[in-house]
């Protein structure tokens, strides 16, 4: 355990009790917990639900990982399907969804005779996805929704500049910022093995190589009684399926478009960019377009008032530059043959009213039905075909977890096991209590894997893994009884 601490692999096989794949939030929120902090409701703190607040006072003298987590979760609601995520959310964020910052009601202590030795493996410094992701834009979440507990995260990032209404977002260099601080501070960083990769989990056995020295390859394997899967949801992008999706000049990552603009293959002289998708991810491509002033053709397959659309649930005063997208997304609609085309002189979207980019067309309810290799895309309207001249597509639809080291890409665990994992349709049926897999016992899984896509729920899924766990350890009395330094017992 020593040697891995120094992140380097020189052992072929190694025996650990517990293994975690991989290092972003949902990871190294789990470390945290195992690694002997402890949540204790604060003396001095009053949750405003009192229902929850006589139940915390009942054992106020336990952790909330040693009480039962179906009792304090009962009756409570939130915009998490889990159970333990909203709890946990409420106890870090008491009433967030009513436009409050109340602070957290629970106290840390550390217990160092209750640290559970474990690794977490990641391709990458801990963080995950947040290394990679572009640095100017703004998240979704408030920039203290992505803290993880124990360190407050403006007191860590310094976030005291002004961004106007946008005040209390974050950019993706913040966060990934915090995270990795927030490892070293916490003591956490010997839990960690970096540009690790997995290629298979089978029983206890975890398999995989590590990256050292460039391109070398140092193959490793581990066994577990307890593995956890925390890798997220963006492993592989979603696809069409449709006819010439894998012409050069289609692409399913936004960094395709930036790439493009700063090598000066696209300008305002280029022929129209299609974005393909009603998400997040191509409302962020439409603003880079827009902003390079590149044409965009916006292709989607809901209609402009389905209240499903991501716009209908953010708040226009914080999210300012998507809803300028869905303005346009709904009064800049291609002219259908039933409609009078405007005269492009007029600068008027076809629905009345200003056009804030008149470079950008909506195409509602309208599926892509091929590429063509002439840089044509063909699209199916609800009466018509068009077939659209373009510089490049971006399809930006989703993306899904790439679990090709499980048996079967990991179908089997489920919610319906006939259909591929999907952290919206078809995520893994884990207990609600204990995050543990119905059908693998010793597999956990938390965060996007199980439904929980934002940083303030997936918190919830380490409180459920480390307070099964830690029962379970006491239970057996087999808890460490030195702070994890190597002399434990590993079970």
């Amino acid at each position: 355990a020593q040697l891995l601490a120094k992140q380097t692999f020189s052992l072929y096989e190694l025996a650990v009790p517990h293994s975690l794949y991989c290092n972003g939030p949902s990871g190294i929120c789990l470390s945290y917990l195992l690694s002997g902090y402890k949540p204790y409701l604060d003396p001095s703190a009053v949750h405003p639900n009192p229902v929850l607040y006589r139940k915390l006072q009942e054992t106020r003298h336990l952790p909330i990982t040693e009480q039962d987590l179906e009792y304090l979760s009962e009756g409570l609601e939130g915009r998490s399907g889990n159970p333990v995520a909203v709890l946990f959310d409420t106890l870090l964020h008491p009433n967030a969804d009513f436009g409050y910052e109340f602070p957290p009601v629970l106290q840390w202590r550390r217990d160092k005779q209750q640290h559970l030795p474990h690794l977490v493996l990641g391709r990458a410094t801990p963080g995950g996805a947040w290394h990679v992701m572009e640095g100017s834009m703004l998240t979704i979440s408030l920039g203290i929704w992505m803290e993880l507990p124990g360190i407050n995260y403006r007191d860590l990032t310094n976030n005291g500049k002004c961004r106007g209404v946008t005040n209390d977002r974050a950019t993706p260099e913040e966060i990934s910022s915090y995270y990795r601080n927030y490892v070293k501070l916490m003591g956490l960083k010997q839990n960690f093995v970096d540009n690790t990769y997995v290629t298979s989990v089978e029983g206890e056995g975890v398999r995989g190589y590590q990256r050292v020295q460039g391109d070398t390859h140092v193959p490793f394997c581990l066994f577990s009684e307890n593995v956890v899967l925390a890798t997220g949801a963006s492993d592989s992008p979603a696809q069409l399926g449709v006819e010439g999706e894998e012409l050069p000049f289609v692409f399913h990552s936004i960094s395709a478009l930036g790439l493009a603009v700063s090598r000066k293959k696209l300008g305002p002289n280029s022929d129209p960019v299609l974005i393909v998708g009603a998400g997040l991810s191509a409302a962020d491509a439409v603003l880079c377009a827009c902003n390079n002033n590149i044409s965009v053709l916006h292709a989607f397959r809901k209609h402009v008032d389905d209240p499903g659309l991501i716009f209908k649930q953010l708040p226009k005063t914080l999210y300012p530059e998507y809803h300028k997208v869905y303005h346009m997304m709904h009064s800049q609609i291609h002219a259908t043959p039933n409609m009078a085309p405007q005269p492009p002189t007029t600068n008027m979207a076809v629905s009345g009213g200003p056009v804030l980019f008149p470079d950008y067309t909506s195409f509602p309810e309208h599926c892509v039905v091929s590429f063509q290799p002439d840089m044509k895309c063909v699209m199916q309207g609800s009466n018509s075909l068009k077939a659209l001249k373009i510089s490049m597509a971006l399809v930006l639809i989703g993306t899904h977890p790439n679990l090709f080291f499980l048996k079967g890409q990991g179908q089997y665990l489920g919610l319906d096991p006939t259909k591929p994992i999907s952290c919206k349709q078809n995520p893994m049926d884990v207990h609600p209590y204990t995050f543990e897999c119905t059908k693998d016992p010793g597999l956990f899984a938390m965060g996007p894997l199980v439904g929980d896509n934002f940083v303030r729920f997936l918190k919830g899924g380490a409180l459920g893994i480390a307070s099964c766990l830690l029962k379970r350890l006491k239970k057996k009395g087999k808890l460490i009884a030195d702070g994890g330094g190597g002399g434990g017992e590993f079970i």
